[in-house]
């Protein structure tokens, strides 16, 4: 039994270990005394003696050495060796007393190596074969859950003696695509060819299967994945190769299969140049800074080492937790200590906080996120929506290019295609804004980067998905048909700074999304990658149900990237350059005019009627509403008396 699971204080153990090893000293010179044929018992007195000095100075080196501070049960390798060179210590001690206490002859010599070996096995094997008891014995009190290991490689293995000194799972087989590995057997475990993996699965019981493939591309884990999704296992995965900065691979690291994994899309590398050329030695804004996609884009801002980043944003939490994580991160970054982080509350249509922060920090480049991109919600708030991603964006450019700022990039949507809803026509309108102010020659080149859903961000069907299986069901998806195109947030960030750098004015750049994804099948495959079955009518005895709610207000079926045809390449493989059609600032500054004073108005229908007009193909399916000022109007139309105040001040404030 393990001594160190007794419930004695740490000394006690060790001190009753330190008997046993010198016990077992003992024993191992005896037998090997015996197997000469020779009396251990028949010595003189100044053998013991030497030899009980000895004895006595092997167990202080072992102390020393720290043999006494490994634990039994979760002894490795690294153990081993160190009871290897205990032992072997030892000999080489007893050697000398050997020599001290009489005149060895040539035959009294082999006694030596045979201690030696027969100490090795008493020492190490008693400490090896209780913890196989040990863990016997746990395994049956706390049986573990069987799992299967895919990957044979460095990965594969750090993780199985994680697994077995633990006592969460117990891997009973290895999988692996490598011919090379078939057959082979890695510490007590065999490894075996995928074609295999459905015996495994039912001889073993396996309900998990653990990905330690971490060196495998995005294409490669797609094909892998494809072929276990069929199988009744949820299948989990170790950090990929650039977590792994330590070289250990533990069960805290094991977790869910992450999206890009099921996207199966490797990343292009990014090009250096392009990232730094508005970044580099530069003032930076990032409006919506604490948002998902504005976060990320500030993390990958700070590593390309800007002089200043200026976070905005209004929500007061987002911004605390941004600055205190890029702070963070600046004492990791290698002149971190130069790169200025300012957190500033307010909000983008606010023209006088606007145009003083970027006189105030001496902005070179804008990147524009800040706007509301939850469709049914600005379908139900379509006045705040038209002021936050129209006139937002408008107050923004106009300080930009006021302040004469280089670079201004507006993260905008494929929902701005032909747009059915209120928020893709609001920033369609906003690409509108920023194309008719290129057209005047501005100082400043602005451009827009258009791409569709990003992974991991606010109200990303992902993290939902997962937290209704997890719940039991049922799976909620819109409309069997709905597709979408998707990309990852590190992805998208890291694409927009480079958009940004081929900027020349007016440009609408449009990020390959690869093909669009049905949701639907996306369900079903998180659904079987999570160790269910899927409830529908083919399969009553499924565990988790997909129910239909219908497309939200304003939500379509599928999503453009494009609203022509012309479209060119650029420097990068996945950026596109598009041409469209866009207004004349003096047309759009009257539309302007007009929409600012129905915002004031609270004209709904006047709302619609000027987004219907500025934007082409823009065709809401549904009926104005907004529940906060249906209310104040019908108050209005039954001449109650109430006055409608506008919630919005005029913002035609300058400053020197």
């Amino acid at each position: 039994m393990d001594l160190n699971t007794i419930p004695l204080s740490r000394s006690i153990k060790q001190i009753l270990m330190m008997l046993a090893d010198a016990l077992m000293i003992v024993a191992a010179l005896a037998f090997s005394f015996a197997l000469l044929g020779k009396d251990f018992f028949a010595q003189d007195q100044r053998f013991y003696f030497y030899f009980s000095l000895a004895t006595t100075v092997s167990i202080l080196v072992f102390i020393r050495i720290g043999l006494y501070r490994a634990l039994v049960l979760y002894m490795g390798l690294q153990s081993g060796f160190l009871i290897l060179q205990s032992v072997t210590i030892a000999s080489c001690l007893l050697a000398a007393s050997y020599f001290f206490s009489q005149t060895p002859d040539s035959s009294d010599l082999s006694v030596l190596p045979i201690f030696w070996m027969i100490a090795l096995l008493l020492i190490g094997g008693t400490r090896f074969l209780a913890k196989v008891m040990l863990q016997s014995l746990i395994q049956n009190f706390r049986p573990k859950e069987p799992v299967i290991i895919y990957g044979a490689g460095s990965s594969g293995m750090q993780l199985l003696v994680a697994l077995q000194s633990g006592d969460q799972y117990l891997p009973v087989a290895f999988v692996d695509d490598s011919h090379i590995m078939l057959g082979n057997t890695v510490h007590g475990i065999r490894v075996y060819s995928p074609n295999s993996l459905y015996e495994l699965v039912e001889s073993y019981s396996v309900r998990q299967i653990l990905l330690a493939i971490p060196s495998a591309t995005h294409a490669e884990r797609k094909e892998i994945l494809n072929r276990l999704e069929h199988l009744p296992v949820h299948v989990k995965t170790v950090p990929d190769l650039f977590d792994m900065v330590s070289g250990k691979v533990g069960v805290d690291e094991i977790r869910d299969i992450d999206i890009e994994d099921l996207l199966g899309r490797d990343i292009v590398p990014p090009n250096p140049e392009l990232l730094g050329a508005c970044i580099s030695g530069q003032s930076v804004m990032v409006t919506g800074a604490g948002g998902s996609i504005g976060s990320e884009l500030c993390r990958q801002i700070v590593s390309i080492s800007p002089s200043r980043l200026v976070l905005l944003d209004s929500f007061e939490f987002g911004l605390y937790k941004l600055e205190a994580e890029l702070l963070e991160k600046l004492q990791s970054i290698e002149n971190g200590s130069g790169i200025e982080i300012v957190s500033l509350l307010g909000s983008v249509g606010d023209k006088l906080q606007m145009e003083n922060a970027i006189k105030t920090f001496d902005v070179d480049t804008v990147y524009h996120v800040a706007a509301y991109k939850q469709v049914p919600m600005v379908e139900k708030n379509i006045v705040e929506g038209v002021q936050n991603n129209i006139f937002g964006t408008l107050v923004s450019a106009q300080a930009a290019e006021k302040y004469e700022v280089r670079n201004f990039v507006l993260i905008s949507t494929d929902k701005a295609v032909r747009p059915t809803n209120f928020m893709g026509a609001t920033k369609r309108f906003a690409e509108q804004v920023l194309q008719a102010l290129a057209q005047k020659n501005s100082a400043t080149r602005f451009s827009m980067v258009r791409f569709g859903n990003v992974l991991g961000s606010s109200g990303s069907v992902v993290p939902l998905f997962r937290r209704q299986i997890s719940a039991g069901g049922p799976v909620t998806v819109t409309h069997p048909e709905v597709t979408r195109y998707f990309m990852t947030v590190q992805e998208a960030a890291q694409l927009v700074i480079q958009a940004g750098s081929m900027a020349t004015g007016g440009d609408v750049f449009v990020l390959d999304m690869h093909e669009p994804i049905k949701i639907i099948d996306l369900a079903k495959k998180m659904v079987h990658l999570m160790g269910y079955e899927v409830k529908d009518e083919n399969s009553y005895r499924g565990d988790i149900a997909i129910e239909y709610t219908g497309l939200r207000p304003g939500e379509k079926l599928y999503e453009e990237l494009l609203i022509g045809e012309s479209v060119t390449g650029t420097e990068h493989p996945k950026i596109m350059r598009a041409k469209e059609e866009t207004l004349a600032w003096d047309a759009l500054e009257g539309l302007l005019s007009r929409l600012d004073l129905a915002c004031k108005q609270i004209d709904l229908k006047g709302i619609r009627s000027l987004l219907m007009e500025a934007v082409d193909g823009f065709e809401p399916k549904e009926e104005v509403s907004d529940p906060l000022w249906d209310s104040a109007e019908s108050r209005a139309d039954k001449n109650l008396g109430t006055k409608i105040t506008p919630l919005f001040k005029d913002q035609h404030k300058t400053i020197d």
